[in-house]
């Protein structure tokens, strides 16, 4: 996906007769086969479009999604929406036929299409990653840096790099009526691979390892705090909601430090929300805010003194039960990305380089082809999925959804 149309013209052209009319093509698969083939991938492009669908929803209908980073969501579900739905169909009619039906003129621009949407996806997530890199290791500067306009050039170039990828197919490769494959020469393999895949996938590796080196050493710089003597914690250190005569939460205006600090680690853990009281207006009673993740942390030793009933020996517990769910996350992050790209390209590069010389199984680069397309599916899950505000969206969604239409 994004890079071939059975460059290795898995689908043969057509069969010619000795008096040069044109022979039936076989089909490349049985009808048992076929049918199996149509069912898997319709299913991608539901859970594809309804997915991303809801995620883009969400955003705009959310307050709590309202922060400038979730606009790279919007933009990845997006290119993701437009894979399933402009790509998708006509790479099933071509795998399914056997040849390519729609015209030279479509080929053009549906590899075109191919390569612009899925390498803006890949670069969106890199985008991604570097968002939460920066929200990480520069949280105080980054933050007030972090702008819808800043977000947004970014986006735009996360396309503009895509786009440039993607004019070659269209311009530099002359296609054939039946068989739809692009450029096949060395230079256009290799670089494009680099730009597409190999570039971000480094990027997002190197990244994703720093932050997990910096929660690491943050986690082991609490954890010692809560082992050495208590000692009083100022309200520039952290923040931790506070309790007044009344029952209010602490009404004093103005930022935070758990404000100053939102997303620090809480992008990593992909939980965005940080609000004290008196940003929603404060009001009586008891409720308690919820702290997400980085501030609790931050907050463990001054929780300690505030709840003293509390074991040592649980506090110890949550707090990996913290690690492992932060080192899950990352994990299925890296961990998808890897296995839904890494194979493809791999081999399609290895194609460009050794050529004949190493051949590969029509079958396996087929499944390699559509594992693919897979990972559009499966970035709505990932990077919504850990996120209380998304999973709150999603289920007003769906309750507003069978409310009327019951």
């Amino acid at each position: 996906p994004g890079m071939t149309g059975h460059t290795f013209a898995l689908l043969s052209s057509a069969q010619w007769t000795p008096n040069g009319t044109s022979a039936p093509r076989a089909a490349p698969h049985s009808r048992c086969a076929s049918a199996l083939i149509i069912l898997a991938v319709a299913l991608i492009i539901l859970v594809t479009v309804v997915g991303n669908a809801l995620v883009v929803a969400a955003v705009l209908t959310s307050r709590a999604l309202r922060a400038p980073q979730h606009l790279f969501l919007v933009s990845l579900a997006s290119a993701d929406i437009l894979v399933a739905t402009l790509v998708i169909p006509f790479s099933l009619a071509n795998e399914v036929m056997g040849y390519w039906y729609f015209g030279s003129t479509w080929c053009a621009l549906y590899l075109a299409l191919d390569v612009l949407f899925c390498t803006a996806s890949i670069a969106h997530l890199c985008a991604i990653s570097l968002d939460r890199y920066w929200a990480v290791t520069e949280a105080a500067r980054y933050n007030a840096r972090r702008t819808p306009r800043r977000v947004k050039a970014m986006i735009a170039t996360a396309w503009l790099v895509s786009a440039l990828v993607s004019f070659p197919p269209l311009v530099l490769t002359e296609h054939d009526e039946q068989v739809c494959s692009l450029n096949n020469d060395t230079w256009y393999i290799l670089s494009s691979c680099a730009v597409s895949f190999f570039g971000p996938g480094i990027i997002m590796v190197a990244v994703y390892c720093r932050i997990y080196r910096v929660a690491k050493q943050r986690a082991a710089a609490v954890f010692a705090a809560k082992s050495s003597a208590p000692r009083a914690i100022s309200r520039s250190e952290t923040w931790f909601p506070r309790r007044s005569a009344n029952g209010n939460g602490n009404g004093s205006g103005g930022e935070t430090t758990c404000d100053r600090r939102r997303g620090e680690l809480d992008d990593i853990d992909l939980e965005e929300s940080c609000v004290s009281d008196s940003a929603r207006g404060g009001g009586a009673g008891t409720r308690t805010e919820r702290v997400p993740w980085a501030c609790s942390r931050a907050a463990g030793a001054a929780l300690e003194e505030v709840s003293a009933r509390r074991p040592a020996l649980s506090k110890s517990r949550a707090a990996q039960m913290r690690e492992k769910r932060f080192t899950f996350v990352l994990a299925v992050v890296m961990g998808v990305f890897v296995l839904c790209w890494f194979p493809f390209f791999f081999t399609y590069s290895l194609h460009a380089i050794c050529r004949e010389s190493c051949t590969i199984p029509d079958t396996l680069f087929n499944l390699f082809f559509w594992i693919g397309y897979c990972n559009s599916s499966v970035n709505p899950i990932i990077y919504t999925i850990f996120n209380r505000d998304f999973r709150k969206a999603f289920k007003k969604i769906m309750c507003h959804s069978s409310s009327a239409s019951s």
